[in-house]
């Protein structure tokens, strides 16, 4: 049984999660979430995962580089949506990295955090699809989910996220 939500509760705020990649709707996204959250006195969460399937079969050095590696670069793309995340909204966002499967660590967070009420993803505007994770509702993978998904379509322009959000 998921937790109950708290995000409307004395002492809690309603948080959006935005999963943190290069990928230029995650700008959306982010974009939306930040401006959502200063409009509603919530958050912004930041989540990074590495995926690091090929670290067990390695050497215990080379392993721990590949994971060091990962963090820093994780910790980078963290630190430019973050400042981007402030600038559009002035909110400081809170920054996760986690190991595993993008979806599971997705879900993962959502059950250990009872503030966060919103899993805000962007649709890709080119050629291969709405992108991966967009893609991966049609096909049920999110069907134990316990919050709303807002799915910004990644052709928006900042004016227009500004008049939805």
């Amino acid at each position: 049984m998921p937790r109950r939500r708290q995000s409307h509760e004395p002492g809690h705020r309603r948080k959006f999660l935005v999963f943190a990649d290069d990928t230029p709707e995650c700008d959306r996204a982010l974009y939306y979430a930040a401006r959502r959250a200063a409009r509603t006195g919530g958050a912004v969460v930041l989540l990074s995962v590495l995926q690091l399937e090929d670290a067990p079969s390695q050497w215990l050095g080379v392993a721990d580089l590949m994971r060091a590696e990962a963090t820093d670069k994780a910790e980078a793309r963290l630190d430019l949506l973050s400042s981007r995340a402030k600038g559009i909204s002035g909110i400081e966002s809170e920054r996760v990295v986690r190991e595993g499967g993008i979806a599971e660590q997705i879900l993962k967070i959502i059950e250990e955090d009872e503030d966060i009420a919103i899993l805000v993803l962007a649709a890709g505007t080119g050629h291969e699809g709405p992108g991966p994770l967009v893609a991966s509702l049609a096909k049920g993978v999110w069907a134990g989910l316990p919050v709303p998904v807002t799915i910004v379509p990644g052709s928006l322009s900042d004016t227009e996220i500004d008049a939805l959000a």
